[in-house]
Formats: C-alpha cells, structure tokens, sequence
C-alpha cells in the first residue's frame, strides 16, 4: 500500500536507484497508459465541446479537475497491480504529483470561476502552485517532518497564549482549503439559481449573493476554529467592526444594504432602461454594492446603490414599458396644415416598431418659429431597450419621403439686408 508519510533517506536513496531500473520503463508505460485513458474519459464526457468555465471539465481537455482525478484513480489501481510483482518507483513520485495536481486545478477553476478577471485572483493561483509543488517536493525528499519540526520551535506570545509558526501555517491551509470549498459550494449552486431566470433575475441574483457570504462566513469559522483560534474572542471584533461601521464606513454599508433592498423590492430589475445623474442605459448587473447602467454608445456607469435609493431615478421598464418619442420638422409659412397634418401621420404609422394602437402617431403645430411652422411628431414605441436614435432616423425619413412627394418646402433661415445710401459729401453740401 502507498503509505502516508514522507520518505526517509535510505528510501529516497532507494527510490532513486529504482528510477533507473528496467521495471522503470514499465511503469512509465503503464503511467502513459492511465493518461491517455483519463484523457479520453474526459474527452468522451465533454462532448468534443468542453463547457467554458467548467470546474471539472475547464476550457479544454486537460486543465480541468477531472483529468488529474481520474490520471490519480487509474494510477492508483495501476499502482495496485504492479506493486506485488515488481520493485516501485516511478509511481512513489507520481502519485503525490497528481495528487498535488488535482488541488491545483481546483484552486484556480474555482478562483477564475467566483473571481474572473481579478489580478489578485491570478497571483494568488500562482502562490497555490508554487506552494503546492514545493509541498510535493519537500515530501519526497523527506524534508517536511524536519521543516515542520523546525517551524513548531519558533514561537511568540499572542495575549494569553502561545502560537508557533507552524499553526500559523496550518491555520493559513486550513483556511484557504475551507474557502475555496467554501466558494465552490456557492458557485454551483448560483449557477443553479441563476439558470433559466427570466423576470426573476434580480430576485435570484440577490438569493444567490446571500448565499455565498453565508457560505463563506460558516467556512470561515470552521477554518478559524479547525485553527484552535477561539471563537468567543471575536465578540470584541465585532463590537469593534460595530463601531467601525457606523462610523468610518457607514457609506459602504449604506451601499450594501441599499443592494439588498433594490433586488427584494425589485423597483429596478437587469434589462430595465433608467435614467440615473443624467446617465441613461440599461441595467446590465446588480451587484451588491453597485449596479452597472450599460448606454446605448457602449460607455458603462458604475453607480453606488445608495444613490438608487436616494436620488430620483426615471425607470422606462417598471410598469409599462411604451416610451414616447418625437421629432420636430419646420415647414413653410402659408403650408396648408390641414391637409399635410394627416399625410404625416400616415407617413409614420406604417414605420417598423412604431405603435399604431393604443397609442397612435400624432402631429401638432408647437410653435410659429422665425423661419415657418414647427411641427411636433410623438410617437411611440414599445422596445427602447433596441434603441431609440435608429426608429427616430427611420421616422425623418418617412417625414422628408413624404414632404418631398407632396412640395411642402422645408425653410431654412432667411435674412433681409438692407443697404443704407452713404452720407452726403463735402461736394454735395457746397
């Protein structure tokens, strides 16, 4: 059986003969063996198509959690079958290698996963593996228990107890395994939620946000207590944390709770268009201190919570989402309104998105203007969510289509100049 311990220096002196045995050469075919199989497993499994952000599957075939799982299981069993018939020593390294390997790829899919784009994120991943790694080695070379050993002797006073480096260490792996568990968990289960969510999406985002801070607050504690740290002492932070809030950053908190109240009321809800500090768009996400407003031209707002709730906000989406447009056009003085009024309106009912019923197209006289007639054409419109410049453009066009079939003249601005005769001269005046 493969024991769970470090080797000592007659078996690492061992193993390093065993490398260059001819049984080494079987085992390295019988470990090409177990690779190729997992690699087909998981290949057969995902289809030819390996889901994008996939923990078990990944990107592609092998960068995955569930290749070096099962590269591990089968090198496990061949392990097994060869163990009683010959000397092992290729699979004494490669087993903790795999072993290491797997942790590897669940920290990082599960980090990318709950934390994408982040570059803190990407340089924690790094320090995962090189610690993962170095781990492996110093376990091989049997230089872990000394190591281990040497970092319990350095100690020093915290309060009323004593504390070694190496429960600080233990305590830092503890808590990262617990985490990242912690944030699997929750990541799987908001995919659940979130999938299929139509006009509940924003009550499923914030069931979903709730979830994970609960689920990373309970990992938290069991990663503190299975640290020996005493859970009763973090009354006084919390207290502490209390006061910190009310003061320095009741803003922050004011932020968070302000999230929490727009996702339960869902006065505003993702895909809604608003209206927001002179910033029109659409709600692209609800975070829980932020929503992100996406305009129409590609630019993104970032807009704290607190002021959705405090500031007025115009909503084109929450009850009925109809919005009236209107263009204006001048036409000339002497134009016989009466007749034109209704071609125009018959010139932009047929137009693609613009309503007919309830609400028709209309045309009114707004104002006599210095140069002619000012019309005024409102109509509306049920999906501003697909823009409003591009049914505007299309409503002009049907106006100067129709002007330009009926000679209506559209009148640009006029001056009258008038020239004065110049002042008599001295020959004049004599």
């Amino acid at each position: 059986m493969i024991t769970a311990r470090p080797l000592t220096p007659e078996e690492l002196a061992e193993l390093v003969q065993g490398l260059f045995k001819p049984t080494a050469a079987i085992e390295l075919g019988v470990l090409a063996a177990c690779l190729a199989l997992a690699w087909v497993v998981v290949r057969l499994l995902a289809g030819g198509a390996p889901r994008h952000g996939s923990v078990w599957l990944g990107r592609r075939v092998v960068d995955g959690v569930l290749f070096p799982v099962l590269a591990l299981v089968f090198a496990l069993i061949g392990h097994e079958l060869m163990r009683t018939r010959m000397p092992i020593a290729v699979f004494r390294i490669v087993l903790p290698v795999l072993f290491s390997l797997a942790g590897i790829r669940l920290a990082v899919r599960v980090l990318r996963g709950a934390f994408p784009g982040s570059d803190a994120m990407r340089r924690l991943e790094r320090s995962v593996s090189w610690l993962a790694w170095l781990g492996v080695v110093l376990w091989i070379t049997g230089l872990l228990p000394w190591l281990l050993q040497e970092m319990g002797e350095v100690r020093w006073k915290l309060g009323g107890s004593e504390v070694s480096l190496r429960n600080v260490v233990e305590a830092v792996v503890t808590a990262t395994v617990v985490l990242i568990a912690a944030l699997w968990v929750s990541s799987a289960l908001e995919q659940r939620l979130l999938a299929g969510a139509g006009d509940n999406l924003s009550t499923r985002k914030m069931a979903a946000n709730a979830l994970r801070a609960l689920l990373l607050f309970v990992g938290l504690m069991f990663a503190l207590e299975s640290a020996g740290i005493d859970l009763t002492a973090l009354g006084v932070l919390g207290g502490a944390l209390g006061v910190g809030i009310g003061f320095g950053l009741q803003k922050l908190a004011s932020n968070y709770v302000s999230g929490f109240v727009i996702l339960a009321e869902r006065s505003m809800r993702i895909g809604d268009t608003v209206k927001v500090d002179g910033f029109e768009g659409r709600i692209t996400d609800i975070n829980t201190r932020y929503t992100v407003i996406r305009a129409p031209s590609g630019r993104e707002s970032i807009v704290p919570n607190e002021m959705l709730i405090t500031q007025r906000v115009e909503n084109a989406s929450l009850r009925d989402p109809n919005l009236l447009l209107s263009t204006v056009v001048q036409v000339a003085y002497g134009t016989d309104l009466e007749a034109l009024m209704p071609q125009l309106v018959a010139a932009v009912a047929p137009v693609a998105r613009v309503l007919g019923e309830p609400n028709a197209p209309a045309v009114r006289l707004t104002a006599f203007a210095a140069d002619g007639l000012e019309l005024s054409v409102f109509f509306w419109i049920a999906d501003p969510d697909n823009g409003q410049a591009n049914v505007r453009s299309d409503v002009n066009l049907a106006i100067l289509r129709t002007l330009d079939r009926l000679g209506v003249e559209i009148p640009y601005p006029q001056r009258v100049v008038r020239t004065l005769p110049p002042p008599p001269g001295p020959a004049a005046q004599g």
